[in-house]
């Protein structure tokens, strides 16, 4: 039996890249003798196996036979005759398929390290075209590499748009998609995905209502960029420059789709586009089984991102309507990830990038001051029901036309 260390930490220690938990690949075992070492099975398509010890994990060497489409249709043959190079010629990247042995010595088959120091991201072999989850992991590598200069390779490419013309996208379950998107949606660089999905033919298959916005129009003197789906790339990577986590990117990358059914005679004018982002994101949200969270916020980002923008040419009692749209009252933590996701959507403009965001300060100040308002003063004055609503609506309103005299003064 010998053992490997494999994929993403060697890939990563190559690259200068800490990695905190190792993968490892067995040769020359059998299911019954990983059990007789104390190993904890947890595969359930494969053999892998938990350390008893450093609980990490540790594959049996296998091959795959593709048997039907989507990414579900193999046999897989795990057993102690399948040496190492077959094991990582199943795999998807070449600079995923470089294993080290137990003296530190690395077994390059494939050019990984080539391809690393060329900053490539190539398949392993013909094998790639089997398994259509490789085409999001590879667009997910290119969001997190792309800030390095790591680009698709061409043949890699040409491959990718015959798995999407053979119909292999259209296999793809809901959930795979959404584990790979959410993923892609941390890495430094979010629009790499998107473009690489784009560049193939996959982004129309998969998410058609984004993809439309490329070649849409819109007013030169907001965005100079004038192509929807660009500034969409540019508010999603500003989103990361910010330090957003993925709910934040997703609802940057979601936030404009209304854009996208505006009739052509329209533009470059986008009038009620927010109202039909919505439903469109609640579309896509459906079709893909998101979690709630990342709901509310893209539902709530492509709602009011223009009332934000406005915010300091609102009236009060605009403002305080827009927190309890945003359900600010109850849940004032969803706040700070609202007005990033807009801010983003503000510098997310070809030069527009370092134009300062007032309207983020001037809101957290206005949301402050409408939290000041008690209920229990009100209701000790015998107001219930729709009185007592009323009259906190007013109370807000009042507090918010404070804060903003005195902002004002303070901005003169």
């Amino acid at each position: 039996m010998k053992v490997y260390r494999v994929g993403g930490v060697v890939r990563d220690r190559l690259l200068g890249i800490s990695a905190q938990d190792s993968d490892w690949v067995v040769v020359g075992a059998t299911p019954d003798e990983m059990l007789a070492l104390g190993y904890t099975p947890v595969g359930k398509d494969f053999p892998v196996f938990l350390h008893p010890v450093t609980h990490e994990e540790y594959a049996l060497a296998r091959t795959e036979r593709k048997t039907a489409p989507g990414y579900k249709g193999f046999i897989v043959h795990a057993e102690r005759d399948v040496p190492l190079e077959d094991d990582l010629r199943r795999r998807d990247l070449t600079i995923n398929a470089i294993a080290e042995d137990e003296h530190g010595q690395l077994i390059d088959l494939f050019g990984g390290v080539a391809d690393l120091n060329d900053k490539v991201l190539r398949h392993v072999s013909p094998a790639f075209v089997e398994d259509p989850v490789r085409i999001l992991r590879l667009a997910r590598f290119a969001a997190r590499f792309a800030t390095r200069g790591f680009v698709v390779a061409h043949e890699t490419q040409e491959l990718m748009k015959q798995m999407v013309a053979a119909g292999e996208v259209d296999a793809l379950v809901p959930e795979r998609v959404w584990q790979e998107l959410v993923k892609a949606m941390a890495e430094p660089m979010p629009s790499a995905f998107i473009q690489v999905l784009r560049d193939c033919g996959a982004l129309v298959r998969l998410l058609p209502e984004l993809d439309r916005l490329f070649g849409v129009p819109q007013r030169p003197e907001y965005h100079p960029e004038i192509d929807t789906g660009v500034h969409v790339l540019l508010v999603m990577d500003r989103a990361a420059l910010l330090g957003a986590d993925a709910q934040v990117v997703f609802a940057a990358m979601l936030h404009d789709l209304g854009k996208g059914t505006t009739p052509q005679a329209e533009w470059p004018r986008h009038v009620a586009h927010e109202k039909r982002s919505v439903d469109l994101v609640k579309d896509i949200c459906r079709r893909f089984r998101v979690p709630t969270e990342y709901r509310d916020l893209a539902v709530h980002v492509a709602r009011f991102h223009g009332e934000c923008h406005r915010a300091l040419e609102l009236k009060p009692s605009t403002i305080v309507k827009l927190f309890s749209e945003l359900d600010l009252f109850r849940r004032p933590e969803r706040f700070e990830r609202f007005l990033l996701a807009c801010q983003a959507d503000a510098q997310g403009r070809t030069g527009l990038e370092s134009k300062p965001y007032p309207q983020a300060e001037y809101l957290r100040g206005a949301l402050v001051a409408a939290q000041t308002v008690s209920s229990a003063e009100l209701i000790a004055q015998g107001l219930s029901g729709v009185d007592l609503g009323n009259a906190i609506l007013v109370r807000r309103a009042e507090a918010v036309a404070q804060y903003r005299r005195a902002y004002a003064g303070e901005s003169l």
